[in-house]
């Protein structure tokens, strides 16, 4: 017989795991975040909900945990293109209360996804609009979450002199390069569902610190993939491997990716798609890497995939997880 593990209210509409706190945060269609706790980790049936609070008035569509660096905290994404930033305070021994402190100001897109990364100096903030805007924000200071500035604003094109009409993306997927140090550029990867192919394919973005700009340094598509508008992207830990796994969702499949992790020349990185993984019958909603970048989740209307690669390189699927319902 199945064990429940934890029971979402009827309207939930997303959910984000904290791995390092073992909580888990929900949201529902009618603005509320949920907090579960884990007690005993070890144990799987020690979900409770500890905390739950009105966050909006509206739907929330997305939920990210912040680093456990800076703290327990969440970001928002609501229906309406809300960006808020919501932490975890102690107000006495035992009155926890979870406050508003931070709000992005609006703007003509409304937001689609965000994501953080963390970077020798700061934490940074990137965000990806529905009118093709990405907005990198950093962190003031790293002991109070409400003093953010903007650092960058560009388009995901190659060519900065690119000229097409007003775009409509339908969503857009960021993943971070998951590794740290001192040394560590900071990188992201970023790709649109859009009616502009220019903005669709995924470019990997670095920060240049000579000249204090964003650069794509990459761009995951072959000519024929170009067109394809992306639903999801994940890049993998790196234990090792003298390159970097990014995996891209479109159209035609997941494809897999190797990146070289020092630039070229000419500043970019060589880059070559050693696979194409095709078996959900849908739309890939969203993938993740294990901790080790070895196997790789993908979830969609048919279910949840694990992928792996074998000795010689070559991509399977390792197992399938289909809905009940």
């Amino acid at each position: 017989m199945d064990e429940v593990i934890i029971s979402l209210e009827k309207g939930t509409t997303c959910s984000s795991w904290n791995y390092s706190g073992h909580r888990l945060a929900t949201a529902s269609l009618d603005g509320t975040l949920c907090i579960f706790h884990s007690t005993h980790p070890s144990s799987s049936s020690s979900f409770t909900c500890t905390t739950k609070f009105k966050v909006h008035e509206g739907s929330i569509v997305k939920i990210v945990w912040l680093p456990p660096d800076y703290g327990d905290a969440v970001a928002c994404i609501c229906a309406d293109g809300t960006l808020s930033l919501w932490e975890e305070v102690a107000e006495g021994i035992d009155n926890i209360q979870w406050k508003q402190c931070k709000v992005f100001d609006k703007t003509p897109g409304q937001v689609l996804d965000i994501q953080f990364g963390v970077s020798a100096l700061n934490l940074k903030l990137v965000a990806a609009y529905s009118d093709g805007q990405v907005k990198v924000f950093e962190l003031l200071d790293p002991l109070d979450l409400t003093k953010w500035q903007l650092q960058a604003e560009f388009r995901n094109v190659i060519d900065s002199v690119s000229k097409f009409g007003k775009a409509s993306c339908v969503t857009a997927s960021i993943s971070w390069n998951p590794q740290r140090g001192n040394g560590q550029q900071s990188n992201f990867v970023l790709g649109f569902n859009s009616d502009i192919p220019q903005l669709n394919s995924c470019k990997v973005w670095e920060f240049d610190e000579d000249h204090q700009r964003w650069l794509p340094v990459a761009e995951l598509a072959t000519p024929e993939d170009k067109v394809n508008q992306v639903y999801a992207v994940a890049w993998a830990p790196n234990i090792g491997r003298p390159y970097e796994l990014i995996s891209v969702a479109t159209s035609d499949g997941i494809s897999i990716w190797h990146v070289g992790s020092n630039p070229e020349i000419d500043g970019r990185l060589w880059v070559e798609k050693v696979a194409l993984l095709s078996g959900h019958c849908g739309e890939v909603w969203q993938m993740e890497w294990d901790m080790s970048g070895m196997t790789l989740a993908s979830s969609a209307d048919d279910g949840v995939r694990l992928w792996q690669s074998n000795l010689k390189g070559v991509w399977h699927e390792q197992a399938t997880l289909e809905p009940t319902t």
